[in-house]
């Protein structure tokens, strides 16, 4: 399965000033910016300074994944960080790496944008983790971020990496490792931060600017830290009670079909999605029995799903040979879907996946269709 939880803060940062008047944004903040910046400005053909994004994930939603975890709702997840490319990415040109450090001290999202005049310093910046109005100014132990881990004069070099080559495309990196020593409160939980890896910060390549949706995005592309897990239940022995094997040769002509699905479902509801399998035509004979038309299980692994927006056309969840298993029962196919973290009064479409033993794949796509509305 395939579950997702939306950042509670972020926003990104800059050791830079304008080249224009001088303003410095080392103390700015941009918590209420729609777009986090990674980037490496350049002044008249010289390096002139870095930016960072910070993210992160320490509200109700994961507490909540943390005791279905404890509960035994979710078994040996693993989990990834998610970040969407924004249109206006300019100039992307090169081999680059971008790292995923903890951070290691807490700050306050604040409510500044970049273009505010005079600037805003309410919150987290280069220099500052915390910068209420009226109050006092709290400094990070190193400016630009502290972090867990760093290979020293403020570079980032993390296990959680993830490499580009001429390109601006989504991030999708795992952090398995990280938020495990969260769960575990080997570390505590501040956020990630995200920024050119190691001496790529500060060189003198130049990789372009790189924007993502930040959690203000009036889109869906907020960031999101996805956790995915194996809870497909085998296929194999008294799990499908008395129901034929859907024949598999690829030799077949086969269909996959939703059964009983609504129009509606409820935001936070978690659904158990009935799957229908059988020839797509079948002869009509005195032998044909009811189970023939009505429906077969599915050898273990030979199915899965996946879920898309109907406006975008992005998978929400993908087929994924791991995560996105058919189960089976004495009913029939099925897999299970948490609909928290899926956007209310918005269309989503299930799609079915066969993969047959000869190396074939069917997938089956025939408006399969409901709405999640607000609770």
């Amino acid at each position: 399965m395939y579950h997702f939880i939306f950042p509670t803060q972020d926003t990104w940062i800059s050791s830079g000033s304008s080249n224009i008047d001088g303003t410095s944004f080392r103390d700015q903040n941009f918590g209420r910016d729609q777009i986090l910046e990674v980037k490496k400005e350049f002044y008249n053909n010289s390096f002139d300074y870095p930016t960072r994004a910070l993210v992160s994930f320490n509200g109700t939603e994961f507490t909540d994944m943390s005791q279905s975890i404890v509960d035994g709702k979710i078994t040996s997840p693993s989990f990834f960080l998610k970040l969407y490319e924004a249109e206006g990415n300019s100039e992307i040109q090169g081999d680059y790496k971008l790292a995923i450090e903890q951070i290691s001290q807490s700050w306050t999202e604040g409510t500044g944008k970049f273009g505010d005049n005079p600037k805003n310093t309410n919150g987290c910046s280069w220099e500052n983790r915390s910068n209420p109005i009226g109050g006092s100014v709290v400094t990070w132990n190193s400016p630009g971020v502290t972090v867990t881990t760093s290979s020293g004069a403020g570079h980032l070099d993390s296990s959680s990496l993830q490499s580009f080559s001429n390109e601006s495309a989504d991030i999708e990196v795992e952090v398995t490792n990280m938020v495990n020593a969260w769960l575990q409160e080997q570390q505590e939980n501040y956020g990630m931060l995200i920024g050119f890896s190691g001496s790529q910060e500060t060189d003198s390549t130049t990789f372009g600017h790189l924007k993502f949706f930040s959690r203000n995005t009036h889109t869906i592309f907020q960031p999101k830290l996805e956790v995915r897990w194996d809870d497909h239940t085998i296929a194999t022995g008294s799990a499908t009670g008395s129901l034929n094997e859907l024949t598999m040769s690829g030799l077949t002509d086969n269909y996959l079909y939703m059964r009983g699905l609504r129009e509606e479902y409820r935001e936070g509801e978690r659904v158990k999605f009935r799957v229908g399998a059988r020839k797509r035509y079948i002869q009509k004979t005195f032998s044909t029995s009811v189970q023939t038309v009505t429906g077969s299980y599915i050898t273990e692994g030979s199915g899965s799903y996946a879920i898309k927006d109907i406006a975008t056309d992005e998978f929400i969840v993908p087929f994924d040979d791991t995560y996105t298993k058919l189960s089976c029962d004495t009913e029939g196919p099925y897999f299970n879907q948490w609909l928290d973290g899926f956007y209310p009064d918005r269309v989503y479409k299930i799609q079915l996946k066969l993969k047959y033993d000869d190396g074939q794949e069917q997938t089956f796509d025939d408006d399969f269709e409901f709405i999640v509305k607000r609770k």
